[in-house]
């Protein structure tokens, strides 16, 4: 019923667009000039920004205008008017009187409070001998113009505020810069180079932006979206945190977002999987300006938050890179497609052409809660470096570089005898990063970016003991601890064009991604190989590709009520996926002669250690064979339209719908409806419905590999079946079908005045057939060396109920200022039934695999920021709380006689209880000089550690992977220079 309504509405409103609607037109031949500009911007889709003071006398023809282009226009305007005229980009252009030679101002409003020069000729006798006059106008950056803004000759007590049309005049000496800034908006240090400057402050700390994400309407801006939305400002999160990867700089701003970093969880070491409201990695859609991000090959397995998942690789995107992160908080598969179930995630790369930047970073960890004494002490030690570098590309475009380096240590934490060496993997990392327009035009513009990062990576595995049929004394006789490492890349590649055509935003792209993923596994050996087994071997590894091809339109009816926004697009994507083998010895079992064990071999050929036959593959992470290789493709084709329509100023109603095919398992139709009421000016409620989807990934389809388990302490051999395999049907598993998903919001915000503002989002997320990892089958009815069984399935549904809130206060005092921000999630997640069909429930989903999933969604996450600036120096600091949480260890499967035969006794002893912990962070920048600053500071001051657990952990160690991480605190220094 809600989709034929919805549909019922699209054609109305789509009736309704496509009727002739009149520009606009006038009858006398002799109009005012405003007259012909609101003429010319609705014709040719361009805005006019001037002070109507200046221009209120001036009249001219309108039979003129009437068959001439845009350009034509505009140089007539310059022949028959006393006006200068210029083009400011995105369609803008600035009219303003030339009243003297090198000194271009608008004239100055005589009512304004700041008016204090009226007669040019006058003003000159009044310059003071070694002074320049500067003029200028500050504008918003919706280039409306911004009054009583503070313009300061720097380093000095000389300064004017802006007259009421955004204007100003100012005595200052030839060199000195001068400084703009207002409240609300980020501060702007410039150096004139002529006698008159056009200023465009970025909204700071209201953030009023116009939004890529959630809105397709180019006129919308954030505090009047319909949903909820969150922005992250990459150079003010640097300025008050030692962040160096993308992961950590949404954790701190967005709570409800987790990346939890794992340790002993093969591929998942090397990239972390991160959670958006508690569901899995591969729920949230990532964005780069827009476009979809590809993900990676990894799909996270043995004991990891986003158990059976796979998601975006954000940490393969230098920070440097990006200009800001906005995160769409709200269901959107009707806009943007699969993924899109808990939210979406767009990064906008940086787009600055004026200056370089040259950040270092140094830090590193407090070692001290470690057993061994040789590594107690630092440890984890970080370099990182990195540039940006942006430049003009003719008069409207640009080009933007960024190039990182990034290299951090192991860190050692208390292990235990089964995993000696706990702790983070050690990484080395190099990206570089282009962002570039250029514009053809002024009514098209050509855009490309994307980029390359590469990482090595390294992990310990589990410890083999010296009495093992996993070691072979003659090459380790102390016993071993295998070390995986890998070789990752990630590529992409956007090429695009956009542009408007007959009034309609037409964009065109294409994207390119792929992520590479190898193991290499060393320090280790095949057992089965004994005292001739190599070292190191290359296991084999896994590729993912998409490309994606978009065609996109919009228009903007502004005549229609209060207006309409209209936008459609076909988008086609490309998938292949891949797993490559890896050299014989990383996956072969061979018996005492060397020989590869067959069907046929002996039991008395195989090779034995204490009774105990010796496994085959390298130890730690076994390789892919020829039989694991998998090359999969598919493709799926996507029709949307959606509307914003503003039927008065208080009320926005915003629909979708989304129609999707898959070649691999069907179609989807999602629809989504939003809508906004202003109860007052400074006050909003939003309420949004949408049905969502997430397709499953080729890996969730087609993965399989037989890998070694660590259950009860115990390794066990097992075999992770793929989902189109025929013996997945033997269990009963059918196959994979795509995610439901239902997603309800409503939440307010309000502005209480400039300085203080709050908001407040409640949702619901329903899930239907989400794709789960089971538990361990018995695997002997299979006639292989392998113990246990496990597949992909659509094994359960759940619901999420949440509610995010944002406080934030600023007080400005005579030269310094105070912010103060409070964020929190509050999330509840149930499992609302477990379709395990004629399977054992427990074998299938049982209590250990829900806790696991139940724990991806913390019960909450609170976040408290002060941050002190007084001239060249700031203060800023952090205290979080992370919510408890419960886990099952290993122990719920011991045999009862262990615990009185009580199966009640057994489980209250395998529940591993995190209590509610709180980290405190400080941060010291201190800027020398305009092109340079210092910051140092420590994350975790006080070292706080997770509570501590016993032997029979999931990773081995004392802790599980939860999100405070149990690396205790980290110290560091910055440096960054600009110039």
């Amino acid at each position: 019923m809600i989709r034929k309504n919805t549909f019922l509405f699209f054609l109305i409103t789509f009736v309704f667009t496509i009727t002739p609607y009149k520009l606009y037109s006038q009858e006398t031949d002799s109009i005012f000039l405003s007259e012909a500009l609101a003429y010319l911007s609705e014709k040719h889709r361009v805005f006019f920004t001037y002070n109507p003071m200046v221009i209120k006398k001036q009249k001219v023809k309108f039979s003129d205008f009437e068959n001439l282009s845009i350009y034509e226009s505009i140089d007539l305007l310059k022949r028959i008017t006393p006006f200068k005229i210029e083009y400011l980009g995105n369609n803008y252009y600035v009219i303003y009187k030339l009243n003297k030679q090198y000194q271009r101002v608008s004239e100055i409003n005589k009512d304004s409070v700041n008016s204090t020069v009226t007669d040019s000729r006058e003003l000159s006798k009044q310059i003071p001998e070694n002074k320049l006059l500067i003029k200028g106008i500050v504008y918003d950056q919706f280039n409306t113009p911004i009054q009583k803004a503070n313009v300061i000759e720097k380093n000095t007590q000389n300064g004017i505020t802006t007259n009421n049309d955004g204007t100003f005049e100012l005595y200052i000496l030839g060199n000195n810069p001068i400084e703009i800034s207002h409240i609300g908006y980020n501060t702007q240090i410039i150096s004139p180079k002529n006698n008159f400057v056009t200023v465009h402050l970025k909204s700071g700390v209201e953030l009023d932006e116009v939004f890529v994400v959630g809105s397709r309407n180019n006129n919308r801006q954030k505090i009047d979206s319909p949903v909820s939305t969150d922005v992250i400002d990459i150079h003010q999160v640097k300025s008050k945190s030692e962040f160096i990867q993308v992961n950590q700089f949404i954790q701190n701003e967005i709570p409800s977002f987790n990346a939890t970093k794992q340790s002993g969880s093969d591929g998942s070491d090397h990239i972390v999987p991160a959670t958006y409201r508690g569901l899995g990695p591969d729920q949230t859609l990532v964005l780069i300006n827009g476009k979809r991000r590809h993900q990676a090959s990894l799909i996270n397995l043995y004991g990891t938050r986003g158990r059976g998942n796979s998601g975006t690789d954000l940490n393969a995107i230098p920070p440097s890179a990006i200009k800001r992160i906005e995160v769409l908080k709200d269901g959107a598969s009707a806009q943007y497609g699969s993924d899109a179930i808990a939210g979406v995630i767009n990064i906008v790369l940086n787009d600055q052409s004026e200056e370089t930047q040259v950040n270092s970073t140094f830090g590193f960890h407090n070692a001290s809660n470690n057993t061994n004494k040789d590594r107690q002490g630092i440890d984890g030690i970080t370099y990182k470096a990195d540039v940006n570098y942006g430049a003009k590309i003719n008069k409207d475009g640009f080009i933007n570089l960024s190039a990182e380096f990034l290299s951090k240590g192991h860190t050692f934490r208390r292990g235990t005898d089964i995993r000696e060496n706990y702790g983070d993997p050690a990484t080395t990392s190099s990206s570089i990063f282009l962002n570039s327009e250029i514009p053809l035009s002024n009514e098209m513009k050509v855009y490309l970016n994307g980029g390359y990062n590469y990482k090595n990576t390294r992990a310990y595995a589990f410890t083999r003991p010296p009495d093992s049929e996993r070691n072979v004394l003659e090459i380790y006789p102390s016993g071993f601890n295998p070390l995986i490492t890998s070789n990752i890349s990630d590529k992409s590649l956007t090429v695009g064009a956009n542009g408007v055509y007959s009034g309609w935003n037409v964009d065109f792209s294409n994207t390119y991604g792929k992520n590479y993923f190898q193991y290499y596994i060393k320090e280790t050996l095949n057992a089965s190989l004994l005292a001739s087994s190599p070292k190191e071997f290359d296991a084999g590894g896994h590729s993912l590709i998409q490309n994606t091809t978009n065609i996109d339109v919009s228009k903007h009816f502004k005549n229609f009520l209060k207006g309409l926004n209209i936008a459609a697009g076909i988008e086609n994507r490309i998938e292949n996926y891949r797993i490559f083998s890896g050299e014989e010895g990383s996956y072969e079992w061979y018996d005492i002669n060397g020989n590869i064990v067959t069907d046929s071999t002996p039991t008395d050929l195989l090779p034995v250690h204490n009774g105990e036959i010796r496994p085959g593959g390298s130890q730690g992470f076994p390789g892919y064979s020829p039989l694991n290789e998998v090359d999969r493709t598919r493709t799926s084709v996507s029709v949307y339209f959606d509307s914003e329509i503003d039927f008065t100023k208080k009320w926005l109603l915003a629909t979708a719908l989304r129609y999707e095919n898959y070649s691999d398992f069907g179609s989807t139709l999602n629809t989504k409806i939003a809508t906004r009421y202003k109860v007052t000016p400074k006050t909003n409620l939003r309420f949004s419905f949408s049905t969502g989807f997430r397709a499953p990934s080729l890996a969730q389809i087609y993965y399989n590999l037989k890998f070694t388990n660590f259950i009860d302490n115990e390794a066990v051999e097992s075999f992770l079946i793929a989902n189109n395999n025929p013996l997945t049907e033997k269990f009963g598993i059918e196959q994979l079908r795509e995610e439901k998903a239902i997603n309800y919001s409503l939440g307010i915000n309000h502005s209480f005045n400039k300085n203080f503002k709050f908001s407040l989002d409640s949702y619901y997320i329903f899930i239907r057939d989400r794709i789960i990892l089971s538990g361990n089958f018995d695997a002997s009815e299979l006639n292989s060396n392998v113990k246990n069984v496990q597949f992909f399935a659509n094994g359960v549904n759940t619901s999420t109920v949440g509610l995010d809130f944002r406080f934030d206060w600023v007080k400005y005092f005579n030269n310094s200022r105070l912010n103060i921000g409070f964020v929190g999630n509050l999330n509840k997640m149930e499992i609302n039934e477990i379709n395990h069909k004629n399977l054992d429930k427990e074998t299938f989903f049982g209590a250990r695999e829900q806790y696991f999933l139940l724990a991806s969604a913390p019960k909450h996450k609170l976040i408290l920021n002060a941050v002190y600036s007084v001239k060249n120096f700031s203060i800023s600091s952090t205290l979080t709380r992370f919510s408890s949480l419960e886990l099952i260890d290993w122990q719920i499967f011991k045999p009862l006689s262990q615990f009185n035969n009580s199966s009640q006794q057994r489980f209250d002893a395998s529940i591993d209880y995190y209590k509610a912990k709180y980290t405190f962070d400080t941060h010291f920048t201190y800027d020398l000089t305009n092109h340079l600053s210092l910051q140092a500071g420590v994350n975790n001051l006080f070292n706080t550690y997770p509570t501590e657990q016993a032997r029979n952990t999931d990773s081995g160690g004392l802790w599980d992977a939860i999100q405070m991480g149990a690396n205790g605190a980290f110290y560091y220094s910055k440096l960054l220079l600009k110039f």
